[in-house]
């Protein structure tokens, strides 16, 4: 088994496109600024699950993940800024976005606590 079938890499690797599909309707303006950075902490998300499990230890693996949950919860943030300033009008979309990632947070989580169980055993 690798990362890649983990359903929280799965989930996230689409959160990375329903991003960049949002991202593609801001402001040109935006370009550099809360569009890039939404992308690159989506990406960050399945790009250090992969990193971490390509890893030798657990500790490390560990590490990856917390990297992860952090990209997850400031990707977060950024999808309320968005909303804010009216470039995510439908309330719908964002809400399953911030479900989506609230769920790939709680998944990392609960990796990371399982990884964490084995370290110390």
């Amino acid at each position: 088994m690798t990362h890649r079938d983990l359903d929280v890499y799965k989930q996230s690797i689409k959160l990375v496109s329903d991003i960049y599909l949002l991202t593609r309707g801001f402001p040109k303006f935006e370009m550099f600024g809360l569009s890039s950075q939404m992308q690159k902490a989506a990406v960050s998300i399945p790009s250090n699950i992969a990193e971490g499990a390509s890893r030798n230890g657990t500790k490390e693996y560990i590490h990856f993940i917390s990297i992860s949950i952090g990209s997850a919860s400031e990707l977060e943030t950024q999808l309320q800024i968005c909303f804010n300033l009216g470039y995510c009008v439908n309330n719908s979309m964002l809400s399953n976005l911030l479900d989506d990632v609230g769920s790939i947070r709680a998944k990392l989580i609960q990796m990371m606590k399982s990884l964490e169980k084995r370290l110390h055993q």
